[in-house]
């Protein structure tokens, strides 16, 4: 036993007078993330990105709606994954600006699976297919922009309007958009 223990002493010190640089150790969460971005599938709509290609924690994803109220514009959340994952979900936020009943006017996301749904059991394709499904159906029962979940209650055509004026970057309600029209 002595004998192995200063044979791993000489071998770092060996190390470090080479300039070895240590592993870095792989947490629970880089693992859990790597199983799952394995496991995507991702349609033409969707594309990731990695800011950092060390960093697989903190990613972009971007969603180009071919259907429904949303079509044609291009929308890029950005994930945020903690080291204590997957018992806590990621922290997801539109990087623009959008009018929309789930999502508010700095980005934060109303999706139940983010917040008193999740479980460690869902992945983060469950996550992605959740924030497609937002652009495919708004949801106006459980909002987060309560003047976009009004137009969408009570005016539907009213709404449409807002939301093509809002994705090509004009004035609605008095906020100003982004283009985010392809």
């Amino acid at each position: 036993m002595l004998k192995i223990w200063s044979m791993k002493q000489k071998q770092q010190q060996a190390d470090t007078a080479a300039g070895a640089t240590k592993k870095k150790k792989v947490t629970a969460a880089q693992l859990r993330v790597q199983k799952d971005l394995s496991e995507l599938s991702l349609g033409s709509t969707m594309t990731l990105d990695f800011p950092s290609p060390d960093n697989i924690l903190d990613f972009t994803l971007t969603i180009e709606p071919d259907e429904g109220l949303y079509k044609g514009g291009r929308f890029v959340f950005s994930f945020a994954i903690n080291q204590n994952f997957p018992h806590d979900p990621p922290k997801v936020k539109c990087t623009q600006k959008i009018y929309h009943p789930n999502i508010d006017l700095d980005g934060n996301v109303c999706l139940n699976i983010l917040r008193e749904d999740w479980k460690p059991v869902l992945n983060l394709n469950a996550v992605i297919v959740g924030l497609q499904f937002l652009f495919l159906e708004p949801n106006a029962s459980d909002p987060l922009n309560k003047e976009a979940a009004e137009d969408l209650k009570g005016n539907r055509e009213g709404f449409k309007r807002n939301v093509r004026a809002s994705m090509g970057g004009g004035v609605v309600r008095g906020q100003t958009y982004e283009r985010v029209l392809k």
